[in-house]
């Protein structure tokens, strides 16, 4: 698609006048007229207004000429899984998994190997082979290229290490300690635990990112723990296979 059927997709899709679309934007409807007609094509900071307006990258409005890939994990990249700024704006280098409000989340290669190899093995393709892709990959990607100058990772690390010495101080019964946290879409994570009154709720955010892992229980058995954390709050929970039949153990502000 061509930057002038982009923009009226994505107008017509919000429901929006031209006129509106012109006073969400700070331009005249004549402006965007000239835009949808591919008379014209805005200019880098009404790209960047109509980017956080829509919540597409510039590249999307662009026509998408460009292949996105991370810069940190080297996935593939769509507008739905984009990183954020930290006003909220989309990080077309990153999806969300690697740079989440303005931070890097992983300053351990290895770390980010770990992850990655447990969801791309397959049938065609083993955790051996995968991790040495990986290691090939990833030195290769601009975020590792440059990781001193960015120096972002180190801020998450500290973090994730003040998180660890938390939840372990907690000293939950049958729970081992926790030496290390992932990364984790906010979807993968955020179940409905039942309060005593018969209702539910869940208290994370599907599109947020946050970190986290899941540890056998001490004591044996089918369930395990799972604990999910950041910067504002601590949650340790009990289930099964695949987040079966959650119990929430500990909810706690930080």
């Amino acid at each position: 698609m061509e930057t002038k059927d982009v923009i009226l997709q994505l107008r017509t899709q919000k429901g929006l006048s031209q006129d509106e679309l012109a006073e969400k934007i700070f331009v005249t409807r004549q402006a965007v007229s000239r835009w949808e007609t591919g008379e014209t094509v805005p200019n880098t900071e009404t790209l960047k207004l109509l980017s956080n307006y829509f919540n597409v990258s510039i590249n999307t409005l662009l026509g998408s000429p460009r292949k996105l890939v991370c810069q940190c994990c080297g996935m593939p990249l769509d507008d739905s899984i984009l990183g954020r700024n930290e006003d909220g704006s989309v990080n077309e280098d990153y999806c969300k998994w690697c740079f989440s409000d303005g931070e890097y989340t992983y300053s351990d290669m290895d770390d980010l190997i770990d992850v990655c190899a447990k969801n791309m093995v397959s049938e065609m393709f083993s955790e051996e082979q995968v991790r040495a892709y990986l290691r090939q990959r990833l030195p290769q990607l601009d975020y590792w290229k440059r990781y001193e100058e960015l120096g972002g990772g180190k801020k998450l690390a500290e973090l994730k290490q003040q998180l660890m010495h938390e939840l372990n101080d907690l000293q939950i019964e049958g729970m081992p300690k926790v030496e290390k946290l992932y990364a984790l879409d906010g979807r993968s994570v955020n179940l409905s635990y039942r309060l005593p009154n018969g209702q539910t709720v869940q208290f994370l955010d599907d599109d947020a990112t946050y970190f986290g892992n899941q540890l056998a229980c001490e004591f044996g058995g089918e369930r395990c723990f799972g604990v999910v954390a950041d910067a504002s709050f601590l949650l340790v929970a009990t289930y099964e296979t695949g987040g079966a039949d959650p119990e929430l153990v500990l909810y706690k502000r930080r």
